[in-house]
């Protein structure tokens, strides 16, 4: 750690932000831009300020800071939560938070915070409010085809839940375009080239760009699938524990969850897919596991194929995933 370095711990709510730094020193600055700029007076070019990720509260700040020239790093809340644990701490308080993150920040090995830019930015926005929109529209499917099991349903009801699913349908397609649009903005190669990878379609290449930011955010194509949640955890101690190997979940569930249903797909027109896949089956593996590895395998597939600037071709797919 560097000496000179002055560490700022801050647990954020939503009305105002707590700040413990590392001379033990406490203050308290409201979430609004004054806040943020009373708060900016305190700091200098040797502050390094250290947040959880809280949901939106913490955005406006991070930003904020990031574009004053504030070195910021934006930690994973369970981080944060088991340090706090392990401190044996029997006080829970937004001041004691805040003296607990700046700690945290003295002791581990942080990562600065770049932030997303602005067309980054609106690209997950949108991709956000689509899988809202998304699962509200299956409940109203689900909603019609159970008013129709009635026998006599309520005309009056049926019509507005066509009304309603007619709505969410046309905000849906807007979506859709504006989100192609934008991303063929910066991605237009990139895009293209995945959609040449067997088992991968038009939505499933649009929001591997978007949630990967066009892969650039990766240096590999194991870690694009330790993000995704998909490296397997081992459960080994001693003699007497061997629990059954399980992947992490510790990551982007919505790639984890997009890559999953592409497998199926993976299985039946990807060639190295479908051979990982019959292999293991014949091993004796379960299905499941099958198609976890196919997961990572067409994970991986994508990363070679962005990285490469080449399109999909079977005669060359090994040399491409050996990362």
């Amino acid at each position: 750690m560097n000496k000179d370095i002055k560490f700022f711990g801050i647990d954020i709510c939503h009305l105002v932000f707590d700040v413990a730094d590392s001379n033990g020193n406490f203050y308290q600055f409201k979430n609004t831009l004054s806040g943020f700029k009373k708060f900016a007076k305190i700091l200098d070019i040797d502050s390094h300020c250290v947040m959880e990720a809280t949901g939106y509260y913490h955005y406006q700040l991070a930003y904020y800071l990031l574009e004053s020239g504030i070195r910021v790093s934006v930690e994973n809340p369970l981080a944060v939560k088991r340090f706090i644990q392990m401190k044996l701490s029997k006080i829970k308080t937004d001041k004691s938070d805040a003296k607990q993150i700046c700690e945290y920040a003295k002791q581990v090995e942080l990562k600065l915070w770049k932030g997303n830019s602005k067309h980054q930015t609106e690209c997950l926005q949108i991709t956000r409010l689509l899988a809202i929109y998304t699962k509200q529209s299956t409940m109203i499917k689900n909603k019609l085809h159970g008013e129709s099991v009635l026998g006599n349903p309520s005309k009056a009801v049926v019509s507005s839940l066509k009304r309603s699913l007619k709505q969410l349908q046309k905000e849906i397609k807007m979506l859709e375009d504006k989100l192609l649009i934008l991303v063929k903005q910066e991605h237009q190669e990139v895009l293209t080239r995945l959609k040449s990878i067997p088992g991968i379609g038009n939505k499933t290449a649009l929001m591997l760009v978007v949630l990967t930011d066009g892969f650039k955010r990766f240096k590999s194509g194991s870690e694009l699938c330790s993000y995704a949640g998909w490296t397997p955890v081992i459960k080994r101690s001693g003699s007497s524990v061997t629990g059954r190997s399980k992947i992490s979940k510790m990551g982007n569930q919505k790639l984890r969850n997009l890559l999953f249903m592409c497998s199926f797909n993976a299985c039946k027109y990807n060639k190295a897919c479908r051979d990982i896949y019959e292999r293991l089956v014949a091993k004796g593996k379960s299905k499941k596991l099958a198609l976890i590895a196919v997961c990572n395998k067409l994970l991986k597939q994508a990363f070679a194929i962005a990285k490469s600037g080449l399109i999909y071709e079977d005669s060359y797919r090994s040399s491409l995933v050996r990362n």
